[in-house]
């Protein structure tokens, strides 16, 4: 019966959220820290959010650029090894948290996802709403899949970094 339970758990946690959101793919320190310092260089003034954040690995990359980093995941299993993993780093904060229905803090600058191609659509329209809340651009840095409808400003290797910028209503980007 344990057995059972745990085999659950596990399906629920990784298997089942595939279906709502991306599969856990654990990312690469060496690519994360390219794509950081050539597409969009952190510093201590910026505050990055990673959506679906998985292990942490892109908040404690983006701490050691200076910047704060705010990170939400939905699976319970890597919200909880990413907060123990992060729990010295006062510049993380890790969220048991579902992003689409989440405010990225005001003071965000830039947002890291790594998506599935069914859901971009859906997260620009998400990142376009959160610019037009705050009335200010916000950068987006999309590991794996790019966004259709809105112009790359620039890329490396997977790693492409979108800048949403603002709109009056009516005049949506995405």
């Amino acid at each position: 019966m344990v057995w059972f339970l745990l085999l659950l758990f596990f399906f629920l946690a990784f298997g089942a959220i595939a279906f709502y959101g991306a599969p856990y793919v654990p990312s690469q320190k060496k690519y994360i820290k390219l794509a950081l310092h050539q597409l969009y260089p952190l510093g201590k003034k910026d505050l990055l959010v990673d959506i679906g954040s998985g292990g942490g690995v892109v908040l404690r990359e983006a701490s050691k650029f200076g910047a704060r980093a705010v990170g939400y995941e939905l699976n319970p299993l890597l919200f909880i090894v990413s907060r123990f993993l992060s729990r010295n780093d006062k510049r993380v904060d890790v969220r048991f948290a579902d992003y689409w229905t989440a405010k990225i803090p005001d003071d965000t600058t830039i947002i890291y996802v790594f998506s599935v191609m069914r859901d971009m659509k859906r997260i620009g329209k998400w990142v376009q709403d959160e610019a037009n809340r705050l009335d200010r651009p916000l950068n987006l840095i999309s590991f794996g899949f790019e966004l259709v409808d809105v112009p790359e400003k620039k890329s490396v290797g997977a790693y492409h970094l979108y800048v949403i910028q603002p709109l009056q209503s009516g005049e949506a980007q995405v």
